[in-house]
């Protein structure tokens, strides 16, 4: 069975929609339940369990290390799968603290005293979950990247990354996206073709390539708020493509609404320039039969009013439940 590596360089981030849910949380009912089991014979296949950390025998892969007050790594036995670091005085992760942990797939280290410089080059390339709330100006770009076939999800946002390296591509697992909050002004068209969610929020985007979009069939969130983006950016139709289910465009200079899927459900636009509500964005043809599943548009803090929406908008929007002008 494929391992399911995830790398995040920031606070965990949702991996889905639904905000406010730890989908990792299940994991975290392991370590209590190894208290009850103490009496289960320890696997010590890979090495012993540190004295300091908890392995539980109901669950061998794990090696709970978690508000320890330890300063420094401890051995890993190569078993360990998953590895809880985390709430504790850590200062630095040298590329021989991982040596043996050939096995690792999910590594918590939120609240520790790390720094960039104290995390070693192959550990930034091989840690594969970090909530690192206390990792300050880790920088690790795109291109670091190249080769890590396995990954699934790529959390890269309040870096400092300028542009999207065309090695992202090669990434043929990775179904999430996340370059958000860094310094990006422009975007390639070689994305990994599995992508499920892409995020580009708050970054300064102008403009998009030809055929953006295109490729990714299986794309079905996206999200671009807080950018540059004009009408004259974005090629024609970049948008209308089937299998999106949410587009966030807000916080633009769009003074057009883009044209969309009739497939796509959410569409976010508000606070841009948009002066004209352009019901042929949504329905190249108003009738009974042709309309949009769009569910949620809102365009509120743009330049028009409900009464710039046209009659028709009640047949071809018919199943938005929301509109907000």
């Amino acid at each position: 069975m494929r391992l399911v590596i995830v790398f995040l360089l920031s606070a965990l981030l949702p991996l889905s929609l639904s905000h406010g849910r730890d989908p990792f949380a299940w994991l975290y009912g392991r370590q209590s339940q190894g208290n009850y089991f103490g009496s289960l014979q320890a696997d010590t296949s890979g090495g012993a369990c540190p004295d300091v950390c908890d392995c539980p025998p109901t669950f061998p892969v794990a090696m709970y290390c978690d508000g320890r007050g330890l300063t420094a790594m401890p051995t890993i036995p190569s078993r360990i799968k998953y590895l809880y670091l985390q709430n504790n005085a850590i200062t630095a992760v040298p590329d021989s603290a991982l040596i043996n942990a050939t096995n690792l797939v999910w590594l918590m280290m939120h609240h520790n005293q790390l720094t960039s410089d104290a995390i070693g080059k192959k550990v930034k390339l091989h840690l594969v979950l970090v909530r690192s709330r206390h990792i300050y100006e880790l920088r690790v770009t795109p291109a670091d990247l190249e080769g890590m076939d396995n990954l699934t999800i790529l959390y890269l946002n309040d870096n400092a990354v300028t542009e999207m390296s065309t090695s992202l591509k090669a990434l043929t697992s990775l179904t999430l996206l996340d370059i958000s909050g860094n310094k990006l002004t422009k975007v390639t068209s070689g994305l990994p073709e599995h992508l499920h969610q892409l995020y580009l929020e708050s970054n300064s985007i102008e403009s998009l390539p030809e055929g953006f979009l295109g490729s990714l069939t299986e794309l079905q969130y996206v999200r671009m708020a807080h950018n540059q983006l004009t009408d004259k950016g974005i090629p024609s139709n970049t948008f209308n493509v089937t299998g999106l289910v949410e587009l966030d465009l807000s916080f633009n200079k769009l003074e057009r609404i883009p044209i969309v899927s009739t497939t796509l459900q959410h569409l976010y636009l508000q606070a841009n320039q948009i002066k004209e509500f352009s019901l042929g964005s949504f329905c190249s043809i108003v009738d009974v039969t042709n309309f949009s599943k769009l569910q949620t548009l809102r365009l509120d803090g743009n330049e028009i009013s409900r009464q710039d929406i046209p009659s028709e908008s009640s047949l071809c929007l018919r199943q938005a439940s929301t509109i907000e002008v």
